[in-house]
């Protein structure tokens, strides 16, 4: 199965902070690497997909 290319606006919900970052769709999940955001937060996000 091919992994398909999207952008994905990360919004840190504590800090407001915002990354924008490229991934790949596999399967279910998406693939970018993130981690945490710059405040320590590992869970308190808003992501926005669009396929690019």
């Amino acid at each position: 199965m091919k992994s398909e290319r999207v952008k994905v606006i990360i919004h840190c919900k504590r800090c407001g902070e915002k990354f924008t970052l490229r991934g790949r769709r596999v399967q279910d999940k998406i693939e970018t690497g993130f981690k945490q955001c710059i405040c320590s937060n590992d869970q308190d996000f808003e992501m926005i997909t669009v396929d690019i």
